[in-house]
């Protein structure tokens, strides 16, 4: 980094914190503006005026005591001066630095790809079209996640940079923010409903100036999601389901209400703890979870082991149960050329496909020309 760049760091950092911040302010009555259609993500709010719109971050991370406000706002059109916010950016973006596997996707989905300039280890990335920049060297590596190189990140200049977190105690973004590059928060990942995280493409969306194309993309998603789920759901056959793996020597099995759940359940199966609520997963024995589902039909799970035998060297209880000794037991083990699972990179803005793979393999005789994206059959 340049002596003047880090001297401009300083100041900013200086100026930041000792600026006092604007008192709340309201949006001129006179003034028309359209709310974004949001059907199930309930983590943001966006709010299109002329040459400009508001992006209202409800729940950053779990448990969130604060919410943020995102101006985006048109190339040669001014700032408004009536609005508070955390960040502004100017939009459509030029470059862009993203911090997850779950946000490539959406990315590539809006042909936006090539506007990514840096990434944090990036050989978690499995996307073959993502893989292509990173070889080309149009894509940054910028160390790990929890401590980005900030000095590298700089250098890029990107227009913006969209994190996650778990709390409001990121140091690395503070610096990033106080450098004068706006940190955008993307709460995605704590979206109750299935559908819900998907429709943070929306988000994206607005960012490229692409709302309509982002707009479609998650119509046609929900539409596949629905479609198929009303096929599997009236089917009378539902076979039953054991789900998660075991640590050590407990076995986490997802709760009635989670998303890995609703999957199950949408997907025409027949979830043996669909009962249970909480948050998480719950914490069993061994003996207990072959009390209820040794005699399963199916064992959906997810690793990176591609056989039987590979399974059962993770742990030698798994051979007693009868997915496991009938071949039944489908692993989401599908990966990336450096070893990435698509399940984690793809399936949460594809729950859409999620879903027609256990319709298939729950139900083969549904959807016979499906082709599993990410689960596979343990040899």
């Amino acid at each position: 980094m340049s002596f003047y760049r880090l001297l401009l760091v300083v100041f900013f950092i200086c100026f930041v914190s000792c600026k006092e911040r604007s008192k709340p302010s309201e949006i001129a009555p006179s003034e028309t503006s359209v709310k974004l259609n949001l059907k199930y993500a309930s983590g943001f709010e966006i709010e299109t005026f002329s040459g400009y719109s508001i992006v209202n971050l409800n729940s950053p991370w779990p448990n969130a005591d604060k919410q943020f406000r995102y101006l985006l706002v048109e190339k040669g059109v001014d700032v408004p001066k009536n609005i508070e916010y955390d960040a502004v950016v100017q939009v459509p973006i030029e470059k862009i630095v993203v911090t997850s596997t779950t946000h490539i996707p959406l990315l590539e989905a809006l042909g936006e790809e090539q506007k990514l300039v840096g990434f944090p280890n990036t050989k978690y990335i499995s996307s073959q079209k993502t893989r292509t920049l990173i070889k080309s060297n149009k894509v940054v590596e910028l160390g790990e996640n929890e401590s980005l190189n900030t000095e590298l990140l700089l250098d890029l200049e990107p227009n913006a940079v969209i994190g996650f977190a778990i709390n409001g105690n990121n140091k690395t973004f503070r610096t990033i923010q106080n450098a004068g590059i706006p940190v955008l928060y993307n709460a995605a990942w704590i979206e109750k409903h299935i559908l819900g995280r998907a429709e943070w493409i929306k988000f994206f969306g607005c960012l490229f100036k692409k709302e309509k194309l982002a707009n479609d993309i998650f119509n046609n998603i929900e539409y596949e999601y629905n479609k198929a789920k009303k096929i599997a759901v009236s089917t009378i056959k539902k076979p039953t389901a054991l789900a998660g793996a075991m640590f050590k020597d407990i076995w986490h099995v997802p709760y009635g209400n989670s998303r890995a759940a609703q999957f199950i359940t949408d997907a025409g199966g027949n979830y043996l703890w669909a009962n249970s609520k909480g948050s998480g997963s719950i914490s069993l024995n061994i003996e207990s979870v072959l009390d209820k589902a040794q005699h399963a039909d199916y064992w959906i799970t997810l690793g990176k082991e591609t056989t039987k035998r590979e399974l059962n060297n993770r742990n030698v209880h798994y051979k007693e149960f009868d997915a496991f000794k009938k071949g039944n037991t489908f692993i989401a083990n599908s990966t990336g050329e450096t070893g990435g699972l698509l399940f984690y990179e793809l399936g949460p803005n594809r729950p859409d496909l999620i879903l027609k793979d256990l319709i298939s393999i729950f139900h083969p005789e549904l959807l016979p020309d499906h082709q599993l994206t990410f689960y596979n059959q343990l040899q």
